[in-house]
């Protein structure tokens, strides 16, 4: 790949990990904000009903697999930037074929071509 197709790749993936490091940041101070009924300004002391806690442990549950998911997406684009200093991005790492535009363009920070990443399950 040319060192220009390089340059414009590597912006892309520091304005995707700029956007999600801002979004891991907002989803962990969600994932833990003070209880309902502390964040609704209810402080009497009777129990919250059980659908509603419910309701706040799926809501968390959810956050926290956005922000895993997040995580795992900002550790490829790192890779990415590693294989871009490297000279190696946009060749398969598991066949080291090149890997289409296209495919660069949807996920700039995958490593694989389209068979790999079908083989792998990917």
């Amino acid at each position: 790949m040319k060192k220009s197709d390089m340059k414009v790749y590597k912006e892309l993936l520091i304005q995707i990990r700029a956007r999600l490091r801002g979004d891991v940041s907002a989803l962990a101070s969600a994932a833990l904000r003070k209880t309902r009924s502390e964040s609704s300004g209810d402080l009497s002391s009777m129990p919250i009903h059980m659908a509603d806690v419910g309701s706040d442990n799926f809501e968390q549950e959810f956050t926290l697999g956005l922000m895993e998911n997040d995580e795992e997406t900002l550790q490829a684009i790192e890779a990415a930037l590693e294989r871009i200093e490297d000279g190696v991005y946009g060749s398969c790492v598991e066949c080291e074929r090149t890997v289409p535009k296209t495919r660069l363009n949807a996920i700039p920070f995958t490593p694989y071509c389209v068979k790999c990443a079908e083989k792998l399950g990917k």
